[in-house]
């Protein structure tokens, strides 16, 4: 007889979470560690040093925060546990319970994801499932080109697609080279794409 792995719900993954020892994702019922480079963290990094300053600078009510757990659903129903690489949420939301758990089943202000080898899942399973939250504002940080040139064009080169909700939809803009990103979010964020690159080169203390 074939025995089924039960698939964890998001209720399961917050208890089961390993805490303390890295960070985790609950993609299609199971416990997933997400690994990074430092590259990638450094890019991480610069841009939750950026948003936190200009939030501060603006007076704006937003929290930035790198370790945001999000309970998301797929098309199918499944319940999923997302970490954005950056995560911006309002503070009245992020306050409204203090005392309990990073996790958040509510939409936030803004998702990023830095891509890296599972790209994929930021350009499509992710995509669909913020869409499908109500996240306001989801940007894809592909620093490193590594998406497919129907994604990137040819060549390829590295690009920021900032997806901001309308009627429940996405709606895309693009960024490269010396652009300067253009976020609803943050409208007078100073932020070009080779900024990003050079930031997971070089990370300043």
């Amino acid at each position: 007889m074939v025995q089924t792995k039960t698939k964890l719900t998001f209720a399961d993954f917050l208890e089961k979470y390993p805490d303390g020892s890295g960070i985790y994702e609950l993609v299609n019922g199971e416990i997933v560690k997400v690994e990074a480079t430092r590259a990638h963290k450094n890019v991480a990094r610069y841009l939750v040093k950026s948003f936190d300053r200009e939030s501060e600078r603006l007076g704006l009510d937003y929290i930035v925060d790198k370790y945001l757990v999000l309970r998301t659903v797929t098309a199918s129903g499944q319940e999923q546990g997302r970490n954005p690489d950056v995560g911006v949420v309002k503070a009245s939301v992020w306050n409204s319970n203090v005392r309990g758990y990073g996790a958040l089943t509510e939409p936030i202000q803004l998702a990023l994801e830095v891509t890296s080898t599972n790209w994929e899942d930021d350009y499509v399973d992710k995509l669909d499932e913020y869409q499908r939250l109500g996240i306001c504002e989801y940007w894809i940080v592909d620093y490193l080109a590594i998406a497919s040139r129907a994604d990137l064009g040819n060549p390829k080169i590295p690009t920021v697609f900032v997806y901001c909700l309308e009627n429940g939809s996405y709606l895309v803009q693009s960024f490269r080279s010396n652009e300067r990103i253009i976020s609803k979010t943050f409208p007078e964020l100073e932020i070009t794409v080779e900024q990003l690159v050079l930031s997971s080169q070089i990370q300043n203390l």
